[in-house]
């Protein structure tokens, strides 16, 4: 492998880890909105939303930091993070579809999911 490649692979590796903690801020910012629309009172369905929004949110502000982290995180460390964070995302995107109102949160989401996947596979 030449420097060069070296070089390119560096720089897609940490583009692509800039890319998943931005998509996680955003994800969390939008579900932490989304959860607090949701009357903590309502209807069952409600209630999912509310919970997974909520859940989401954490996950992602976690996946976040981990990813922003400058200290050597072990890689498989960071792999089931994101990982975790690629299947919340795709579960609330989904709740989220059921919702009325609430299809730009699950938008957010599914581009979470996708840096995530983006970055699974910059992992190798």
């Amino acid at each position: 492998m030449t420097s060069t490649t070296s070089q390119q692979e560096l720089f897609r590796f940490l583009e692509d880890r800039f890319a998943c903690a931005q998509a996680c801020t955003e994800c969390a910012r939008a579900c932490a909105v989304r959860a607090s629309l949701v009357d903590p009172d309502g209807v069952e369905n409600q209630e999912l939303v509310r919970r997974k929004g909520i859940m989401c949110a954490e996950v992602c502000d976690a996946t976040c930091r981990v990813l922003s982290e400058q200290n050597q995180v072990d890689e498989e460390a960071i792999r089931v993070q994101v990982e975790w964070c690629r299947q919340v995302c795709l579960e609330s995107a989904h709740v989220f579809d059921e919702h009325p109102g609430a299809a730009e949160t699950a938008k957010v989401c599914r581009a979470c999911a996708k840096a995530c996947t983006d970055f699974l596979t910059t992992l190798g």
